[in-house]
């Protein structure tokens, strides 16, 4: 019998990839539409969201490559584990993250996954991939400010 994974209320899984790889505009809300067996599986805890993006096609969003795990209870009834899940938003934020998309190069990245009033809710973060040179210059402002922390007199 496999152990179960308790989750604390609020924030259910994060993208740990994203503050590393990615520098974000701005952030949505979305509501996204699963199946049963997908909310049971994500209340186990049993969800990645490392590889998964958001596109928008045909005036809607989609969140694709998200891997939800079957649920061991559902038998023949499951779901697929990566399928193409919509996202629910407002016609006025499709339209804003379109042209935004479209004209600017940026990418919808899903940020974490949470429960919000006992419905599983997505943020989705308006992002520019980093270059390499973006993430050395970080790193070495952290060690600077280390050393600048290691340097500075300690009061008493």
């Amino acid at each position: 019998m496999a152990k179960k994974k308790k989750t604390v209320p609020g924030i259910i899984c994060d993208n740990k990839r994203v503050a590393r790889n990615y520098d974000i505009d701005s952030t949505f809300e979305a509501g996204i539409v699963l199946e049963g067996t997908e909310v049971k599986s994500i209340r186990d805890g049993r969800i990645n969201l490392t590889d998964a993006y958001a596109n928008i096609k045909n005036g809607e969003a989609w969140l694709f490559n998200l891997n939800i795990a079957l649920y061991d209870k559902a038998r023949h009834f499951n779901h697929e584990t990566k399928r193409v899940r919509k996202l629910l938003l407002h016609k006025k934020e499709i339209e804003k993250l379109t042209t935004k998309v479209k004209e600017r190069g940026f990418t919808l990245i899903p940020i974490d996954l949470h429960f919000k009033e006992g419905r599983v809710k997505v943020t989705l973060g308006l992002a520019k991939g980093k270059k390499q040179w973006d993430n050395r210059q970080e790193i070495m402002a952290k060690q600077e400010r280390r050393e600048m922390r290691g340097e500075a007199p300690r009061r008493s």
